[in-house]
């Protein structure tokens, strides 16, 4: 059982800094493309399947890391590690409600007033890559934490 929480742990995570990664990176580089405009009007009408996405991530990146901190724990090591990688998933799940779910709600809606568009989205891409930043760190950190 044990294994199977640490491989949902490290492949989890990676998933997530993966699925944001291209987020960022592909579909970032195309909005900032785009007239302001023309971003609100694709995020609002394509949000909903970027949404989509995280949950199938998240959920086996939680799980495993909850369960390897749970067998982890007699370990001090091993047990620091891995609430090290959860408080880096909590830490992104903590941005992603608080700053960019909102965000994403006012670009969907099309409530930025198109003029404050292009410095919202750069600001909302900053943020995403702390999110890619602390989802590899977590990986990474689980990684460690089964080599003991």
């Amino acid at each position: 059982m044990r294994l199977l929480f640490n491989i949902l742990a490290i492949s989890g995570s990676g998933m997530f800094a993966g699925v944001m990664l291209v987020i960022g990176v592909t579909l970032g580089g195309y909005w900032r493309s785009l007239p302001a405009s023309e971003f609100l009007d694709w995020f609002s009408q394509n949000n909903r399947f970027i949404a989509r996405t995280i949950p199938l991530v998240v959920v086996p990146a939680l799980l495993g890391l909850t369960g390897s901190l749970w067998f982890g724990w007699g370990a001090l090591g091993t047990r620091l590690l891995w609430i090290g990688a959860l408080a880096c998933v909590t830490a992104v799940l903590v941005l992603t409600v608080a700053w960019l779910v909102p965000s994403n709600a006012q670009f969907a809606a099309k409530s930025v007033p198109l003029d404050q568009v292009p410095a919202r989205l750069d600001t909302w891409i900053m943020m995403h890559n702390i999110r890619i930043a602390l989802a590899v760190v977590a990986s990474m950190l689980g990684i460690l934490a089964i080599r003991g």
